[in-house]
């Protein structure tokens, strides 16, 4: 295929329809580099990769298999706090330039996959800041309103996706590098549990509160590009084993917390609130319970990490340049890390007990709901307004994004169409480590039910819908009943042991299904006999490692046998003992246990 490139969308799966039907890469790295001169934006990129090898890497590739490279010939960017081999990493100050001899664990992954990176990112300076204004170089342009800043710490990042010039852009995040930058951009900003993408090749900002992030024009591809390189890197001390599975739905029944009136806070920005609301909305009318909770511990948390301990971790990094060449870092960046060398080894315990004390007051909140749901930035900030201001605006912008590395929460910012006014609206769904997974899931049904454009780039949201999916290597499917289907009593035993919701199903219709005796929590019994009838279920994957340590807790008479579906396959589920039915009332003609609950008032 040759021609035009100019309409052609960057979204993953547009591109790789297009490679099917003929399209090379070699014209995909010539049309990207093309975008890049016709954005007129010197700010975005720090280095370009040239020309002659872009077309080499493309020519490199083996034949289009985007089941063995998922990301085959997939164009993206890197930001410059992180390795890319041969290419100089500034981290945004020209006095700490070096050039790597090899690439970052994590852009080596996606290189494997079929990726190829064009260059590398502009940035915060050492990525200490939520705006993007804070470099030594030209600041990026808002993708959709110059006026705006563009977030940081990842601006370029996110602003060469927001333009269509790549297809995905790695960011990193400590305070909300990675969504605050795509709620101002019109994109999708995924932030995993910390450890599930290495480290190894980062210049660290705080290093046990940083992890790369992944920018993306749908939540599909973010997750694509986050599956690729979830390896885990036994050379990253703080790496740790994260499932990324093939992107499902969610569950059927979610409980999700929000700011209760008194916490929510847009600084006045009718607007913003306003966005929130409708989003919150559209949760409900697609079947979720929200939940309001008091914020104030979480917001506690999050002014810790730029008043306390934290701040002497950046120092860290930056503290001999700091002393030899002070002038060499941004006039606000040395303000802000600078503060570091006035904290002692006292301050840092107080204030990791500080921090140990909000988050057990949080834990009652969480244990209410599956996830959270937060406006991803509280209101917008233009150029002008940190030039009058610097700090203020920034601090604000981090409202309802600092907390989540500290509280070891995971998240995905997602738009969730045009505000009142026409500027993007944006929430991100936070969820406890290890359930990257769910949030992207509950994120992805977010943008679908927004349907924005994506990014700035006028190409209407690709429909990107998950595929079911079944049971992936080390996984087990169990089919349950009652009790630990989603939304109810015992929905946890199964999440918190990495489970993961695959489907909706029913039963072959020879079963019948009792309420049984005792409790709390109430609980059904299942059992085969003729006749019967078909019996509502959910299907779930439970790592094979966790499935003892489950089945452990079964109690009796209920026990784990093989349950026939109603097509025609069988799974690993729940049963009952005949001796279990004493005092049982048959409740067969409920056709399941949530319809049973819902006769009851």
């Amino acid at each position: 295929m040759t021609g035009d490139l100019g309409n052609q969308s960057f979204d993953i799966g547009a591109l790789h329809a297009a490679y099917a039907a003929g399209l090379s890469p070699a014209e995909v790295m010539a049309e990207a580099l093309r975008r890049v001169e016709a954005a007129g934006d010197p700010g975005i990129f720090l280095h370009l990769r040239g020309a002659e090898a872009l077309q080499a890497e493309a020519a490199a590739l083996p034949p289009f298999d985007p089941v063995a490279m998922p990301l085959w010939g997939v164009p993206f960017a890197v930001k410059d706090n992180i390795d890319l081999g041969g290419a100089p990493t500034t981290a945004a100050c020209p006095a700490y330039a070096y050039t790597p001899a090899k690439d970052a664990f994590v852009v080596a992954a996606l290189r494997a996959a079929g990726a190829i990176p064009l260059g590398k990112t502009n940035l915060d300076q050492f990525a200490t800041g939520l705006v993007g204004v804070r470099t030594p170089y030209p600041v990026p342009l808002n993708a959709i309103d110059p006026a705006i800043v563009p977030g940081g710490s990842s601006s370029g990042s996110a602003v060469a996706v927001a333009r269509g010039i790549v297809s995905f852009a790695l960011g990193t995040d400590t305070a909300g590098s990675g969504r605050v930058p795509a709620a101002l951009n019109n994109i999708v900003g995924l932030k995993p549990t910390l450890g599930a993408l290495s480290n190894t090749g980062v210049v660290p900002a705080c290093r046990t509160l940083d992890t790369i992030s992944v920018f993306a024009l749908t939540v599909p591809d973010a997750w694509r590009a986050f599956a690729a390189a979830a390896r885990y890197d036994p050379a990253d001390a703080f790496a740790r084993p994260v499932p990324a599975p093939p992107l499902a739905g969610p569950p059927p029944v979610l409980t999700i917390g929000v700011p209760d009136a008194a916490t929510r806070e847009f600084f006045g920005d009718d607007v913003q609130a306003a966005s929130f609301a409708d989003a919150l909305a559209r949760l409900e009318q697609g079947g979720a319970r929200i939940v309001e909770l008091d914020f104030t511990p979480f917001f506690q948390v999050a002014e810790m990490l730029y008043e306390g301990a934290w701040v002497a971790e950046r120092l860290t990094v930056v503290e001999e340049l700091m002393a030899r060449d002070p002038d060499a870092l941004h006039p606000v960046t040395r303000q802000i890390i600078g503060a570091g060398a006035r904290l002692s080894a006292a301050d840092a315990f107080r204030g990791i007990y500080r921090l140990a004390d909000l988050k057990r007051a949080a834990e009652p909140a969480m244990a209410q709901v599956d996830l959270l749901c937060v406006p991803t930035i509280p209101t917008f900030y233009t150029v002008d307004d940190l030039a009058a201001d610097p700090v203020g605006p920034n601090s604000r912008l981090g409202t309802y994004t600092n907390f989540v590395n500290l509280m070891d929460l995971c998240g995905i910012a997602v738009p969730c169409g045009p505000r009142g006014d026409g500027r993007p609206g944006s929430v991100t769904l936070l969820a406890p480590a290890g359930r990257d997974a769910l949030a992207a899931a509950v994120a992805g049904t977010v943008h679908r039910a927004a349907s924005p454009a994506m990014g700035g780039t006028g190409h209407p949201l690709a429909d990107a819908r998950p595929a079911a999916t079944g049971p992936q290597p080390g996984e087990i499917e169990i089919a349950v009943v009652g009790a630990h289907m989603s939304g109810l009593p015992l929905n946890a035993e199964l999440t918190s042991r990495g489970g993961r919701f695959l489907r909706s199903a029913a039963t072959a219709p020879d079963y019948r299904f009792h309420a049984l005796a005792g409790g709390p929590p109430a609980r059904p019994g299942l059992v085969r006999a003729t006749p019967g009838a078909s019996v509502a279920l959910e299907v779930w994957a439970l790592p094979s490692v966790a499935f003892g340590d489950f089945l452990a807790g079964v109690p009796a008479p209920l026990s784990i046998g093989t349950v026939a579906l109603d097509d025609g396959t069988s799974v690993k589920g729940f049963l009952v003992e005949a001796a279990g039915l004493e005092g049982a009332r048959d409740i067969t003609h409920h056709g399941g246990w949530r319809a049973y609950l819902a006769a009851q008032g």
